[in-house]
């Protein structure tokens, strides 16, 4: 797989769920702060999306925003002031039909129809790829002619399918979920956005050595091997890579086989040897060792509270017209951050046996 779609697979839990709302008047909604990623897109007519924290953000027909930190925030047709947030209506009331006018609404002519998509993306927040950390809280993309045409061709189709109870619609829908996630962020990285990572897949150095890494994490990867692969010396691919990723690419590998290993255990009912063959461990004390000490736990009683996790979402998550509106706790295993330059240090890979 590509970094791109490794930092999405390993945090994504079941599947995305959405609503098509259509108000009109004068409307003010909240959604709490959500362990995943929220998303809106606006088919017709134009609102406001006012983040937890953050200025207020003004959307138009066409415009696309994600939330990948599930940031809480209200949705009006203005820019409403703090008292107006407080008694925002909870956006599951959308969902029954039961969306009441402001109190200050001024009677006559309302405000044009608003129709929307609005979602969610459970997320397994316990490992997130630095790629997925380093996203603003708000990533919004304008409908301007002749940008994002894939992006586009995407809402539209997602527009239609939520539209009407189309054949094969239950299969249709993720799918294209999965697709505007996925050109969400290439649409953000593409616009230029800050942060290291869009410069790292830019890279043509880093990038080829992530694509092999990421390609083919079980192989006996050594740095003499990898820097063949990216065409360059040794000592240029060592430095090239930490000055971007922020670690050597050894330690990278290291954490990412951890990384795939914890989704894995989370994942399947595997057991460790089989799992520690396929992220290049040659035996399960050695994977067993290195995931104690990247994660500060043992791989069963990870494995074991990521089950009680999956249980108690599935006892407690609401549900409206036959979609799931919320996932499970988090879990309590943070991600290693990038190391910093200064401290960036060489790093041993526990070597698979042949």
């Amino acid at each position: 797989m590509d970094v791109v779609s490794d930092a999405i697979s390993t945090v994504r839990l079941g599947r995305p769920s959405s609503s098509r709302v259509r108000v009109s008047g004068s409307w003010c909604t909240r959604l709490a702060p959500y362990d995943g990623a929220g998303f809106h897109v606006v088919l017709e007519g134009g609102c406001w999306l006012l983040p937890d924290g953050g200025a207020p953000v003004s959307l138009g027909t066409g415009d696309a925003v994600l939330l990948p930190h599930g940031t809480g925030h209200v949705i009006a047709d203005s820019p409403v002031d703090a008292v107006a947030v407080e008694r925002a209506v909870p956006f599951e009331r959308w969902l029954d039909g039961t969306v009441p006018r402001r109190p200050e609404a001024v009677s006559g002519e309302m405000a044009g129809e608003v129709a929307m998509v609005c979602g969610k993306y459970r997320l397994d927040r316990s490992r997130v790829h630095p790629l997925m950390a380093e996203l603003p809280e708000v990533v919004h993309l304008p409908n301007r002619v002749g940008s994002h045409p894939e992006l586009r061709s995407i809402i539209d189709l997602l527009g239609r399918e939520l539209g009407g109870q189309q054949p094969g619609s239950c299969m249709a829908i993720p799918s294209l979920l999965d697709l505007f996630l996925i050109y969400v962020l290439r649409s953000w990285m593409a616009e230029g956005a800050s942060g290291v990572w869009p410069g790292v897949l830019g890279d043509p150095v880093a990038a080829a050595a992530l694509r092999a890494l990421h390609s083919d994490p079980s192989a006996p990867w050594t740095n003499d091997r990898l820097a063949t692969e990216a065409g360059v010396s040794r000592p240029t691919l060592a430095r090239r890579f930490t000055a971007l990723v922020g670690r050597p690419p050894m330690a990278y590998l290291t954490w990412w086989r951890l990384t795939l290993a914890a989704t894995q255990l989370r994942d399947t009912a595997d057991p460790l040897a089989t799992i520690a063959r396929r992220v290049g461990y040659g035996t399960p004390y050695a994977l067993s060792h290195a995931f104690s000490r990247e994660f500060g736990t043992s791989p069963g009683r990870y494995r074991a509270e990521t089950a009680a996790g999956r249980t108690t979402a599935g006892r407690t998550t609401p549900r409206a017209r036959g979609r799931h509106l919320a996932g499970g706790r988090p879990l309590s295993l943070p991600p290693r951050e990038p190391l910093p330059l200064a401290s960036a240090q060489a790093a041993t890979e526990v070597p698979r046996r042949p």
